[in-house]
């Protein structure tokens, strides 16, 4: 495990993913019609934001910034590819999220998933989740051996249960 992703900078980084979010999601509510550029524009806002009040170094906002573009552009690029909900995408009951990371992540995909339309053919070959990294709540299968890992809530993605694999793909209702 490198410096950075001791256990006490684990629990910086989901926290600061979920607070990312949050301002992304305020952001883009006032700007609501603007193209995908703004959105990255916006999230470089919240992620400069977070620097410049300390809360995170250049490149643990960086990286988060990342992590909250990679899970908006694959919800809504299956949004728009399959006009199902956020559910389908999590692959769980909803009732086991928390309501305030529900309202915020639907709303912050629903609004960008027309924008990021044009995205969905990058999203697909850009979409495996490392483990170590951060991600938002869903069903994770692992790319070598297909078990499933089940993130309830923003975390650290785990390497696979079974092969310890460390490279997943966000599996989805089809």
């Amino acid at each position: 495990m490198s410096e950075k992703e001791k256990p006490d900078t684990v629990d910086r980084l989901v926290e600061a993913y979920e607070r990312m979010l949050k301002r992304t999601h305020d952001t883009i509510e006032l700007a609501e019609k603007e193209t995908v550029p703004a959105f990255r524009e916006l999230l470089h806002k919240a992620r400069d934001n977070m620097v410049e009040l300390g809360e995170l170094t250049r490149e643990e906002a960086q990286k988060v910034a990342e992590y909250v573009e990679r899970d908006i552009e694959d919800a809504a690029a299956y949004i728009a590819e399959t006009g199902e909900d956020l559910k389908s995408w999590w692959r769980f009951d909803l009732d086991m999220m928390e309501q305030r990371m529900l309202d915020v992540f639907s709303r912050v995909a629903d609004q960008t998933s027309v924008q990021l339309h044009n995205l969905a053919e990058q999203a697909r070959q850009a979409s495996l989740y490392n483990a170590g990294e951060v991600a938002g709540p869903g069903t994770l299968v692992c790319d070598s051996c297909g078990a499933e890992v089940q993130m309830l809530k923003t975390g650290r993605i785990p390497p696979c249960p079974k092969c310890q694999g460390t490279e997943l793909k966000r599996q989805s209702e089809t």
